[in-house]
């Protein structure tokens, strides 16, 4: 699993500077070399994560342990609940928002993101139902 996730972090900084490189050549817009730079920053964070994990000992304890340990789980599923909930609130609120200031594309995908992750939750609420 450490193997694929060191390819995958190579895989990302080599995507990025392809992408930025491209930039440069102008063959496409600045959207993707603000992408390849990003995704050169995060590859380059996984790669040096990845390394410090193999290198460093107590990092792999320390990570093994908040993998692996139940109170961190719980916390981790209860901090996606808070975000979903609050995504769902500040995105109904601004569907009412951007309705009265006349901004209908906004309004219209704010009001679909909340169906989207309404829907997502029945869904997964059914399958979680039926399984436990």
């Amino acid at each position: 699993m450490r193997k694929a996730r060191l390819i995958s972090s190579i895989l990302e900084i080599v995507i990025g500077v392809v992408l930025c490189v491209c930039h440069f050549a102008h063959r496409i817009d600045e959207f993707w070399s603000g992408m390849g730079i990003a995704l050169i920053i995060v590859g380059s964070l996984f790669l040096l994560r990845n390394i410090k994990y193999q290198t460093n000992e107590k990092y792999r304890e320390e990570i093994d342990t908040q993998n692996t340990d139940e109170r961190n789980k719980f916390i981790a599923m209860k901090a996606w609940s808070w975000a979903g909930y609050l995504f769902v609130i500040i995105a109904a609120v601004g569907t009412i928002v951007f309705r009265l200031v006349g901004k209908e594309e906004l309004m219209m995908l704010a009001s679909g993101s909340v169906c989207i992750v309404i829907f997502l939750y029945w869904i997964s609420y059914m399958i979680l139902r039926k399984k436990y």
